[in-house]
């Protein structure tokens, strides 16, 4: 695969990309995604030392990215995508003192696959869970970090679900007023969960 393969990037992007690391995010370690989990793009060795240091604590878990991220909304629980949470990553959210946030969509879905009341439970396997408006979060996740997503799609789906239909929109038309870039080398925005 190494020799034959490309690396797979999303049908929307139509030229190839001219670096691996371009399409790469610096913390990845384990092959298997058909995607980057391209919130996780923003993030340089530089970022990530400097949160390090005001001392926000960053906890890694294996994220593959599977085709439901491209896919139709109907056709999302078709797909399933795999996840590890370690029992050192899980004990951290778990203890955490101060707000968890979690970078991308396929991460909130990997702790929500992996949690009951509130509480993280170490685990790995597949999951095809679709979050939608009206869905009740189980993990104890306060924020999400995420681009700007296609209309339609099971990313922005969750993103309303999160942090409440009409503020998601707000943020939507805001980006498209001021020209944010979307989807996976756009911008990114910080949505905090919606209180009921």
């Amino acid at each position: 695969i190494e020799n034959l393969g490309r690396m797979p990037t999303p049908p929307y992007i139509k030229e190839e990309v001219e670096k691996d690391e371009w399409y790469q995010t610096v913390y990845a370690r384990k092959k298997g995604s058909i995607a980057a989990p391209t919130a996780g793009l923003h993030f340089t060795e530089q970022l990530l030392k400097k949160l390090m240091e005001k001392g926000v604590e960053i906890v890694f878990v294996t994220l593959h990215v599977g085709l439901a991220t491209f896919m139709p909304v109907e056709r999302v629980k078709e797909e399933k995508e795999y996840y590890c949470i370690s029992e050192e990553a899980a004990e951290k959210i778990n203890n955490a003192s101060g707000k968890i946030v979690a970078v991308g969509t396929t991460t909130v879905k990997a702790l929500e696959s992996s949690s009951r009341n509130r509480r993280v439970i170490a685990s790995s396997g597949w999951s095809n869970l679709f979050i939608s408006p009206g869905y009740c979060f189980q993990s104890p996740i306060n924020g999400i970090i995420t681009n700007f997503h296609m209309p339609q799609s099971s990313p922005l789906l969750l993103t309303a679900a999160f942090g409440g239909i009409k503020r998601v929109m707000k943020a939507y038309e805001e980006a498209l007023k001021r020209d944010y870039k979307f989807l996976s080398f756009g911008d990114a925005m910080l949505i905090l969960k919606c209180s009921k």
